[in-house]
C-alpha cells in the first residue's frame, strides 16, 4: 500500500452524538436516553479529542465535518460552534469544507436551526422516515408529517444544503403508496435524499417483536427488491439518481463526508461508538472508542484519549475495505488502485465471469457494479474476493 493512498478519498471528521430523547424501535445505533447532559463536560471532552488526533495527523487538509448519533440536533449551537471553532484552529480546511449535522424535524430542534447556520453548519440531513403520521407513530418518530414538512422548509431557507431520509419496505406498504410517497418527497424540491429498507436488526425493539411473531406485514423478499428497483428509477428520472446504493442526489449535491468513506479515505472517529480509518506513518490503523457514554467521558478525562483499540490493517483487510465500500458507488472503484494497495490485481476470469452475468462493467482502469449488480454486492463480492 502507498502511504498516500488515503489522500484519493480525502480525509473527515465524525463527531457522534449518543443522546435521543426516546429510542426508536428499529434503530441499532449507538443511542441513548438521557435526563441530564452536563454539556460543559461534553465539550470539554471534544475539544480535548480534536486536539489530541490532530496532533497525530498533522497539517492534512479536512475535506468534511459531520455531527452524527444519537440526536446531534438536541446539542446546543453554542457547542457545536466550540467545536468548529477548534476543528478549524486545528486543521487546514478546504475552501468548501461541508459540516454535515443530523436533525431530528421536530419544531424544537428547528428552532437551534439558525445558530448551528452561524456556528458554521452548511448542510443538514433531517430524519424524516416517513410522511404520513401513521407510519411515523409505528416507527416511534416524535414527530408529525406536518411538522418534518415545516422543518425541512426551515433548513432551506437557513443551509446551503439540506437532504432528508425515507424508510420504505414497511408494514402493510403497498408498490402505489411507497410511488405516491416518494413523488411528495421529490416535489419538496430536494437536492439529497437518502433512502433505506427497512431492516430489522436483532436486539432492537423491532427485531424482539419479530421474534415474538409480531411485526407483521412486512414485505416479502420480491416486493422488497421490486420497491428497491423503482425507487432507483423514479429518482433516475426526477434528476436525482443513485450515486450510491442508498443515496441519491443531483449531480454536485453528494455527500462528500460520506464519499470520503466510500472512497477509502482517512476520517477520524471521536464519541462513544465512533470507528476511525487514519493512515499514520505509512500504516492504517482502524480506531474504535467506548460504546457507553459516561465510560468513553472518564476514559478522555482520566487518561487523555477516547480510543479503546487501535488495529493496524493489513493490505488484504484494506483491499477488502476498499472494494466493499467503492462498488456502493455507481463510480465504482479503480482496478489500479485495488492493486497498489493489496500489491495483487483481482483476477480477471472473476471479473469477466460477474461481466457475463451482467452484474460488473469495466471501462478502462474503472470496474463498477451495474444498477442490478449493486442489488446483489454482497454475491459479487464472495466471488470477488481471495479465497
Amino acid at each position: 500500500m502507498t502511504a498516500e493512498d488515503w489522500r484519493a478519498g480525502g480525509f473527515g471528521l465524525y463527531l457522534h452524538w449518543p443522546f435521543c430523547l426516546a429510542k426508536c424501535p428499529y434503530c441499532d445505533f449507538n443511542s441513548h436516553v438521557a435526563a441530564d447532559i452536563d454539556m460543559d463536560a461534553w465539550q470539554a471532552a471534544y475539544l480535548s479529542e480534536i486536539r489530541r488526533v490532530g496532533a497525530e495527523t498533522g497539517p492534512r487538509i479536512l475535506n468534511s465535518v459531520f455531527f452524527g448519533g444519537g440526536t446531534p440536533s438536541l446539542m446546543s449551537p453554542d457547542l457545536v460552534d466550540a467545536i468548529l471553532t477548534e476543528v478549524r484552529a486545528t486543521w487546514p480546511c478546504a475552501n468548501d469544507l461541508e459540516v454535515t449535522l443530523e436533525a431530528n424535524p421536530t419544531s424544537v430542534e428547528a428552532g437551534r436551526f439558525a445558530g448551528y447556520a452561524q456556528a458554521g453548519v452548511n448542510r443538514v440531513s433531517l430524519g424524516v422516515q416517513a410522511l404520513n403520521d401513521d407510519d411515523l407513530r409505528r416507527l416511534g418518530r416524535m414527530h408529525t408529517a406536518a411538522e418534518a414538512r415545516a422543518a425541512y422548509d426551515i433548513a432551506r431557507a437557513q443551509f446551503q444544503r439540506v437532504s432528508f431520509d425515507l424508510i420504505y419496505a414497511r408494514q402493510d406498504q403497498s408498490m402505489d403508496a411507497w410511488r405516491a410517497e416518494l413523488g411528495q418527497a421529490l416535489a419538496m424540491a430536494v437536492d439529497h435524499l437518502s433512502l433505506y429498507q427497512l431492516t430489522i436488526e436483532p436486539g432492537t425493539a423491532f427485531g424482539d417483536r419479530l421474534a415474538r411473531g409480531g411485526l407483521r406485514g412486512l414485505p416479502n423478499d420480491d416486493l422488497g427488491a421490486d420497491l428497491y428497483a423503482a425507487t432507483q428509477e423514479i429518482c433516475e428520472s426526477a434528476g436525482l439518481p443513485p450515486y450510491e446504493v442508498s443515496n441519491h442526489a443531483r449531480p454536485g449535491a453528494e455527500s462528500r463526508h460520506n464519499l470520503v468513506y466510500w472512497r477509502s479515505g482517512d476520517y477520524a472517529g471521536i464519541g462513544p461508538g465512533a470507528h476511525g480509518r487514519l493512515t499514520l506513518n505509512g500504516t492504517r490503523w482502524a480506531t474504535d472508542t467506548p460504546l457507553a457514554p459516561a465510560q468513553w467521558l472518564t476514559r478522555v478525562t482520566q487518561t487523555g484519549s477516547g480510543e479503546s483499540t487501535r488495529n493496524a490493517l493489513s493490505a488484504a483487510d484494506h483491499g477488502v475495505e476498499y472494494l466493499l465500500m467503492g462498488l456502493r458507488l455507481a463510480e465504482g472503484v479503480s482496478l489500479s488502485r485495488y492493486r497498489g494497495i493489496t500489491g495483487d490485481p483481482i483476477e480477471p476470469n472473476k471479473i469477466n465471469g460477474l461481466q457475463g452475468l451482467g452484474l460488473l462493467e469495466t471501462d478502462g482502469d474503472t470496474l463498477r457494479a451495474t444498477a442490478r449488480g449493486r442489488s446483489l454486492l454482497n454475491a459479487i463480492l464472495r466471488e470477488l474476493l481471495p479465497d
